[in-house]
């Protein structure tokens, strides 16, 4: 019986301020939503964009107590020259070696096999990351 009768009271005094409140919420929320997803598209975009120079490491070798080998595939814009930070690792993390690696060639696409000299074996190597060079 009560449900009849606040639909009634609805009907004849339209809808109550909860319910309008209700609608209101709900609006601002999709607009803020739709907002926030702009935002992060926005900034994923500009940020992949923003990446002219990206490489992978391929592999390495340790080669002695003192070097190891990296080979790295690195994408660029043709022309642009690019410079890649690798980095090796002794068996208890500590840094034992690292290089800059440059890429002058005109390809968009190029593997490069470099030298890190290390001050003790290392037992990985990581890239740090990749850029465009400067004074290129």
């Amino acid at each position: 019986m009560a449900a009849s009768g606040e639909k009634r009271a609805a009907a004849r005094y339209g809808r109550t301020a909860d319910a309008r409140a209700d609608r209101k919420l709900k609006i601002i929320g999709a607009a803020l939503g739709v907002v926030m997803l702009g935002v992060t598209g926005w900034f994923g975009f500009s940020y992949v964009s923003g990446q002219k120079v990206t490489g992978e490491l391929i592999k390495f070798k340790v080669v002695s107590d003192t070097s190891a080998e990296v080979h790295l595939e690195v994408r660029k814009d043709a022309g642009t020259p690019g410079v890649c930070t690798v980095f090796a690792q002794a068996e208890d993390g500590s840094e034992v070696g690292w290089k800059d690696l440059r890429f002058d060639e005109h390809q968009g696409r190029v593997d490069k096999v470099g030298t890190i000299r290390t001050t003790q074996r290392a037992t990985a190597v990581e890239l740090i990351g990749c850029k465009p060079a400067s004074g290129g």
